[in-house]
């Protein structure tokens, strides 16, 4: 078509269309899309074996080492000191002979020799001695027997003298100490408060590195990226001043023995309340008389089953609340929320144990079951960190931020504690999954009141977030999502490893499959991974099998790459000039990546038609004719009207129509 020069002077003037605002004339650009690059055939990283099938699902023979946990530490809030002995209980589920074990040892990243001093974005400027392994010992069923040892950085290779055998059972015994990093010490810290300090410990024990069918022994060190676990069993006792408290993931065994009558009573009361009971009260954190007698120390004992980590946090300056939390099938848990008294408030953390029993309610309604007895928030030193049914989070979190906090640091539970993904390797899949997961909610708590959350670093919980994405999309440095973790910097961290990974499933979701497609998959692939390690190219495959469509032009575009999207009306034309018989629109793919779309025909008596174009509209050019069929002299055309895709140009998706133009 050629438009007339008056035309094309009134297409300079901002017409606004659909919201939109845009007016298009030929892009002065050629495109930049190559339908052979982007549906090339797509070979994941991962290939299908006999451990990892086709469809994305675990292999009829996958298998996946095993680890239970028998620790026995105390903690010095004097000198801040952690002081332990560990038994773990080891299971060669492999095929393989284990001519040794590899065992993390987290507490060397604070060292002043640490990698992590050296590959940090920031200087380093507070250190410990890390930890001091004072010994380790191996029991093969014929009793304990010194073994020797190398530690590397944040690792530890203990040599076995005997190889353990495909099948085959050990345990070993690891004596330790370290002291407890301050509020530098970021994921585990200790904080003062006005009633004394809070010691949130986490990172604490020398954990089994995973052994899995993708790498064998998988040691990335500690640099900042979090981690990579095996499931177990765990017991385990803190011993601590009778003055203090010990919150920790999992059962209190012991109550009878650390709390008084009163304090048993309330718990029991929160076991079936629907609202919040306060089990500690800020009263008695004032009373020295509220712990049970007598003075010196107790030892809290906790046990928790199937997961791949616990944590725990200490302090004589806990209120403590908790209440019931509902679950599918008529199961039930225990939402606690643990804060000093700086925290309290109904403005703050005094709704703290809502936030976490409507987030676990519904997660669970709609992903997964929740599947541990407890769910605990603790306000402390270490903020914004996640362990199995633990989050820490700030002291003076408050109204939208404690809960938007709250709900992403407990879903982390679905993403990665109960999805067991790699997160020194793969930190979108936990950190973006869960982002995702927070968005529904947002939207969904008390009707939105905190919504809408995108997780955007540019406009925070409001803006349309395939907005916020385009800086990203437009940025030539910017990393793709398939990248190391620890590659990324700190500029892209958020926007990439968190936003634009949790964008692309709501993309997924909402614009290439639907939610009926989607949801069904999701589910599925999280109930066939609970609890076990799926990698990138198990999701990709388990999503396109489960809804039937082959997305590699969506993976390759969004997660291999970081390419940008630029849909077009690059032209209208009557058929034989009449538009009594319709018209043809010519759309255009003017960037790497395309997307499903739908285009609106707006005609001059006020109709509109609106059709569907899916992503094959560019399998064969980067331009494509689209009949509209009949409906008289048109108006506008536009794509994307409602604004849902990420375009990185919305300037040409509109093409105005003077009234008078002979097309």
């Amino acid at each position: 078509m050629k438009r007339r020069a008056a035309d094309l002077c009134l297409g300079l003037l901002v017409m606004v269309l659909g919201g939109s605002g845009a007016v298009a004339l030929s892009p002065p650009n050629a495109s930049r899309y190559d339908p052979r690059e982007t549906f090339a055939p797509l070979t994941y990283p991962l290939p299908v074996n006999r451990y990892r099938s086709g469809n994305g699902a675990p292999g009829p023979e996958y298998w996946q080492n095993r680890a239970d946990y028998d620790i026995r530490a105390r903690l010095d809030p004097v000198a801040k000191t952690i002081t332990a002995t560990e038994v773990v209980a080891y299971a060669n589920n492999s095929p393989d002979r284990l001519t040794s074990l590899w065992v993390q040892l987290d507490q060397n990243t604070y060292r002043r020799d640490a990698r992590s001093a050296f590959s940090s974005e920031w200087r380093r400027k507070a250190f410990t001695d890390g930890y001091t392994i004072d010994a380790v010992e191996i029991d093969r069923g014929k009793g304990w027997t010194k073994s020797s040892f190398i530690v590397t950085d944040t690792r530890m290779q203990v040599a076995l003298a005997d190889p353990l055998k495909a099948g085959g059972k050990l345990r070993m015994r690891i004596a330790y100490r370290y002291p407890v990093p301050g509020l530098f010490g970021g994921r585990t810290a200790w904080v003062d408060t006005k009633n004394g300090p809070i010691f949130d410990i986490a990172q604490w024990y020398p954990r089994m590195a995973v052994y899995d069918d993708v790498r064998g022994w998988d040691t990335l060190p500690y640099l900042a990226q979090e981690f990579y676990l095996e499931y177990g069993d765990f017991d385990y006792a803190v011993t601590v001043p009778s003055d203090m408290m010990v919150v920790g993931t999992g059962t209190l065994v012991n109550p009878d023995e650390v709390l008084t009558g009163p304090e048993q009573a309330r718990l029991a009361a929160a076991r079936s309340s629907e609202t919040t009971v306060f089990i500690r009260t800020a009263q008695d954190v004032a009373a020295a008389a509220s712990r049970p007698p007598p003075a010196g120390e107790k030892t809290w004992r906790y046990h928790m089953s199937n997961t791949r980590d616990v944590a725990f946090s200490a302090s004589k300056a806990f209120i403590w609340d908790a209440a019931r939390i509902n679950l599918p099938g008529g199961g039930t848990a225990l939402a606690e929320s643990v804060y000093p008294v700086e925290s309290e408030g109904e403005a703050a953390w005094g709704r703290s144990t809502e936030y976490v029993k409507d987030t676990v309610e519904r997660f669970s309604q709609h992903w997964f079951v929740y599947p541990y007895p407890t769910a605990v928030s603790v306000a402390g030193g270490a903020s914004g960190m996640e362990y199995p049914g633990m989050a820490f989070d700030g002291i003076g979190d408050a109204g939208k931020a404690l809960f938007w906090i709250t709900a992403h640091e407990i879903g982390h539970t679905w993403f990665p504690m109960t999805v067991g993904f790699d997160e020194r390797r793969d930190a979108w899949m936990d950190e973006g999954f869960n982002t995702f997961i927070d968005t529904f909610e947002s939207d969904e708590f008390k009707g939105g009141v905190f919504g809408p959350k995108r997780d955007s670093e540019y406009a925070p919980g409001g803006g349309n977030p395939v907005d916020e994405i385009i800086a990203v999309l437009k940025d030539p440095d910017a990393p793709p999502i398939l990248s190391r973790a620890d590659t990324i910097s700190e500029k892209y961290r958020h926007p990439v490893t968190y936003f634009k990974s949790a964008l692309g499933l709501r993309l997924l979701r909402d614009v290439i499959l639907g939610p009926e497609r989607f949801d069904p998959a999701f589910r599925k692939f999280i109930s066939d991974w609970a609890f076990k390690h799926p990698k990138p190219s198990d999701f990709f495959r388990a999503m396109e099998s489960e809804t039937g469509e082959d997305l590699s032009w969506w993976w390759r575009g969004w997660y291999f790459n970081n390419w940008g999207l630029d849909l077009a009306v690059v032209n209208v034309a009557y058929v034989g000039g009449n538009p009594a018989r319709g018209a043809d629109v010519t759309v255009e793919a003017l960037d790497k990546l395309i997307m499903p779309s739908v285009l609106e025909i707006r005609y001059q008596d006020g109709k509109t038609r609106r059709i569907d174009l899916p992503a094959e509209t560019f399998i064969l050019r980067s331009k494509s004719i689209v009949n509209v069929g009949e409906g008289g002299p048109i108006a506008s055309v536009e794509i994307d009207p409602d604004h849902r895709l990420p375009d990185v140009d919305r300037s040409n998706n509109a093409y105005v129509v003077s009234p008078n133009a002979k097309l």
